[in-house]
């Protein structure tokens, strides 16, 4: 079986990346540009440092900021409305996941009106065209949006979340810049960096993964295990440098997948409204002690990444819990909730939750097969 890798056409990295925003609007000849963003980054002024990169080269733009944390499918059909209106003919998108997948979203239906149901974009659909030009500027440091061929909405009704995966929805340009993600708080931080080292991980023991991936999956981890604790204590080149991991793990997890630390994080979110990075990251440690058996030596491999001393003295058994445990105690350092009723989980609700995690995209690339009692088990131990 061929395995395949994708990634978005051009990317710029650090101080003042975003200066080539203007550069790359009119090399493509695109005139008009409608701006993605949510009313956070208007209010402190984040995504003003890219309008005034617009308002200098004398680019139109109109501002959509009407996208929420988790955003829904109402977000992305006032948004395609929006283009409509205003004639866009180029995205921007400034924030993180949740105003860069708004933007595929509304980028795939504006040039696939046939998938004007967002909802029919679940799972692989069956596009023709490459959505509406986007330009990706990334404002934390943990989705990977900007690189990734994935989006994922929140359908409020059906209280879930679907994955979507489409090759033709991936952003041409990347603007990872450290001045993007300075003034991030710190619990933004710890939750989109803790999602970072979830894709890394997941990524590296997911049935899909394959050398070049691989390779992409230990750098990040070992990025990220070096520098978050100092990204979230304010560090400047704390801060750059986790912007790059991201990055690269977000290259590797958008050609191989994921897996149930993902598929069980989603619902929370859909349900309860918890931010994604903190449901993946308070997730994530146990999966991997789950997942283990079905690992061969990754654990290894992941805990010296991590820094873990002395991994080759140890057993399999050994080295595998002090994977797990490295894991947990990054997450403790940063202020991650421990246990899932911290962030509003009841165990009235496991089931429903335990279901749509078993129908979560991400499932299939877990690297052992659950039920839905595994699941159900899974969520019970993190109460």
């Amino acid at each position: 079986m061929a395995s395949r890798i994708i990634l978005n056409e051009t990317s710029y990295f650090g101080k003042g990346a975003i200066n080539e925003i203007a550069n790359e609007i009119k090399a493509r000849g695109l005139k008009k540009v409608m701006l993605c963003t949510d009313p956070d980054l208007i209010k402190f002024q984040v995504a003003k440092k890219v309008t005034d990169v617009l308002d200098a080269a004398g680019i139109a733009y109109k501002i959509y900021d009407g996208i929420k944390a988790n955003p829904t499918i109402q977000n992305v059909q006032e948004g395609v409305q929006f283009c409509k209106d205003c004639g866009a003919d180029v995205l921007v998108a400034v924030g993180g996941g949740s105003a860069i997948d708004t933007s595929k979203a509304i980028g795939i239906i504006m040039t696939n009106p046939e998938f004007a149901d967002v909802r029919s974009l679940e799972g692989v659909a069956p596009t023709k065209n490459k959505c509406l030009p986007i330009l990706a500027v990334s404002t934390t440091s943990g989705t990977a949006a900007e690189v990734t061929i994935n989006y994922v909405i929140t359908d409020v009704e059906k209280h879930r979340k679907f994955v979507c995966v489409d090759p033709h929805d991936i952003p041409v340009v990347a603007f990872v810049d450290p001045d993007m993600v300075a003034s991030m708080p710190k619990r933004l931080c710890a939750a989109t960096g803790m999602d970072a080292l979830t894709h890394a991980i997941e990524g590296y023991i997911t049935k899909g993964a394959w050398e070049l991936t691989d390779m992409l999956h230990i750098k990040a981890i070992a990025m990220i295990s070096q520098w978050l604790r100092k990204s979230v204590a304010g560090d400047p080149e704390a801060r750059e440098k986790m912007a790059v991991a991201q990055y690269i793990a977000g290259m590797g997890f958008s050609n191989v997948g994921l897996g149930i630390v993902h598929s069980m994080a989603h619902p929370l979110s859909a349900l309860y409204d918890t931010p994604h990075g903190v449901a993946c990251a308070a997730i994530l440690p146990t999966v991997l002690a789950y997942n283990a058996p079905c690992t061969g030596t990754k654990y290894a491999d992941i805990a010296i990444a991590m820094g873990v001393q002395a991994v080759e003295k140890m057993s399999q058994e050994e080295y595998r819990k002090a994977c797990v445990d490295a894991v947990r105690q990054l997450g403790i350092d940063v202020g991650i909730p421990q246990h899932l009723a911290e962030v509003g989980v009841k165990q009235e609700d496991i089931s429903f939750l335990a279901d749509s995690a078993m129908a979560d995209a991400c499932t299939p690339g877990n690297p052992k097969d659950p039920t839905k009692e595994d699941v159900v088990k899974l969520y019970e131990s993190m109460l």
